[in-house]
């Protein structure tokens, strides 16, 4: 009876890792250079930002989940998952006719959430492996892409930004959380954010301040056709009291 019940556990976190029909991945591996980011990167120090406990006390999901207009049906992609707060209440949110795409770039983060989802039976739920510099999303698929207090940790953003654009629908947003600071103490200024993102075909249309999350929320749809990585400038982050970044010159 164990070797069954250990067969059947396997099987369910197969089933949480690859769940879903299966998608085909926008290759493109032969692109580039991308240009470099002009700021530090905050490495990974922890696959969790505050207790989950604490966070819902806060409803920090559901005011993040409401500003980002979260709503039943919808496809998601959790980026940077990590322990799966979000993957869990987004499930909740989705319903039995949404799906979650879950993913983090650590194998060890990855398989533990990935129990967690079959632990809880959350079908609707699928748990994968991305890379630093590539989600490897499936084109079109995705209502909204949340990227909640990691962003500062991408080492190529514009690289990261510029595969992702593709597993948007149609008016999709990508969702980013993050705190007002330096991205060397784990944080991102707005106005970073906003000049990486535009570099990339990505327009700014709201901008909220988050304090239950721990800093502000920004939605970004793309806009235009995305452009060629060669064309893409890098912001520079110019000296002054404000450090406005500007794009670089060509």
């Amino acid at each position: 009876m164990r070797s069954s019940g250990v067969l059947i556990v396997g099987l369910l976190m197969l089933a949480a890792c690859d769940g879903g029909p299966p998608v085909v991945q926008n290759k493109q591996d032969d692109v580039g250079p991308f240009p470099a980011a002009d700021r530090p990167v905050a490495r990974i120090i922890s696959p969790r930002w505050s207790t989950e406990e604490a966070r819902d006390r806060l409803n920090e999901a559901g005011e993040v989940m409401n500003k980002a207009g979260i709503a039943k049906g919808m496809t998601v992609a959790d980026i940077g998952a990590g322990e799966g707060y979000y993957t869990i209440r987004l499930a909740s949110r989705v319903g039995k006719d949404g799906r979650v795409l879950a993913e983090d770039i650590v194998p060890e983060v990855r398989d533990a959430l990935a129990e967690r989802v079959a632990r809880d039976r959350l079908d609707t739920v699928s748990v994968r492996l991305g890379e630093p510099a590539n989600p490897k999303l499936p084109d079109n698929s995705f209502d909204r892409i949340l990227m909640v207090h990691m962003y500062h940790e991408i080492e190529q953003p514009y690289e990261f930004l510029w595969r992702m654009r593709p597993s948007l629908k149609p008016g999709g947003e990508v969702i980013v959380v993050d705190a007002n600071r330096r991205t060397q103490n784990h944080g991102t200024p707005p106005k970073l954010l906003e000049c990486e993102f535009a570099a990339v075909g990505y327009k700014l249309v709201a901008l909220d301040d988050m304090p239950s999350a721990g800093g502000y929320l920004a939605r970004f749809q793309a806009v235009g056709p995305r452009p060629e990585p060669k064309d893409i400038r890098a912001c520079r982050l110019v000296p002054s009291p404000t450090q406005t970044p500007t794009p670089a010159a060509p």
